[in-house]
Formats: structure tokens, sequence, C-alpha cells
């Protein structure tokens, strides 16, 4: 963990042990970023680092409805007996809305460890060579690693500049994603 964290400080600027509350503490504590994709597709971001739960809220509009997810995690106390990360049932659900039909719920299906069981597949999708294909293909190549980390860092830079940045600006020629294959029937007014 010391050469995992500690002493990749001096590349990526991240210094682990300074109080969250100093005034030399420049990260955002809330941000809000509008992501334009080249398929025209689009996403707005919202990101609050210091409030008191865990968790995240998702929503995809689209041609047929709107799917919501909500996924709430036990905030972790050190000593608290409790798995950093785990889903609160009462805090974690999925609803379809499908256009000009009644709204429905999905069952949420749950893995056991931390981030719902995300941990465990990631965990065996770095380091297992022998683990077993995730079925759900929730793996994403580097390609669309590094999409996401230029993202952020095209968030940062239109922070600091005011403008619209785009990805091409900031490296070329990486390619698209390996992306899964998505499901050729999916029908949202069918709970």
């Amino acid at each position: 963990m010391v050469s995992l964290y500690f002493e990749n400080e001096k590349y990526d600027g991240y210094y682990r042990d300074k109080c969250v509350f100093s005034d030399q503490i420049d990260i955002e504590d809330c941000m809000n970023v509008a992501v334009v994709y080249e398929n025209g597709a689009t996403m707005s971001y919202s990101l609050n680092a210091f409030m008191p739960w865990e968790g995240y809220t998702i929503v995809f509009n689209g041609t047929k409805g709107r799917l919501e997810h909500k996924c709430e995690e036990t905030v972790y106390i050190n000593g608290d007996g409790t798995v950093p990360g785990a889903l609160k049932a009462d805090g974690t659900w999925i609803r379809i809305f499908p256009h000009f039909s009644p709204a429905y719920g999905v069952e949420v299906i749950e893995g056991e460890g931390g981030h719902g069981g995300g941990d465990k597949v990631m965990l065996q999708d770095l380091f297992d060579s022998q683990a077993e294909l995730d079925k759900y293909l929730r793996a994403a190549d580097q390609r669309a690693g590094a999409y996401s980390i230029l993202t952020g860092i095209a968030a940062n830079k239109s922070m600091r500049t005011g403008r619209a940045v785009l990805i091409d600006e900031l490296v070329t020629d990486i390619g698209q994603p390996d992306f899964p294959p998505m499901p050729k029937n999916c029908d949202l007014t069918q709970p």
C-alpha cells in the first residue's frame, strides 16, 4: 500500500496526509459537469463530496422511458462492525417509468461485500486471471478507463479556463472502448 499510494504522491500530487478542513486543500467539494458525447447523447453529473451519506442516484432518459436507480451505502465508521460500502436495503431501488404507462419497480440484484459486491468483482477482474467472467460484463477495458479519467481531466480544465474542453484537445488516437453487446429486445412497458 505504501508503494501504491504514498510513494506516488510525487506523481499524482494527491497528498493523503492533509487535513480535509485545511485551507490548503483545493479539491472541489461540489461540482457539476455537462458532457456531450460524439453520438449526441448527453450526461449531466453532480458530485457532492462532503455529504452525510454515501451512494449515488443515476437516471437514464431514453426513447421508451426513464430508468432511475438509487444506491445508498452504509457510511464507514471505523470499528462499528459494518462492511464499508455495504448497500442499505431501504435506500437502494430501481424504478422504470415507461412513456404513457404506469411506473414499476425492478428487483435489485445484490452481491456480498462492499459497493454491493462490486469490490470483489473488480478485484477478481484485476488480479485473478482464473476468475469466472462477470456475467453482466461490467469490466471496462483500458480505453474506457482512459475516457473516464479524461472526462474528469476535461472537467477540471473547464473549471480552470471557463470554457468547454474536448477530449481530442487532451489526447488523440486512443480508439474506442470495447463495448459489451447490448440486449436486442428491451421492452420497458413490461414489468
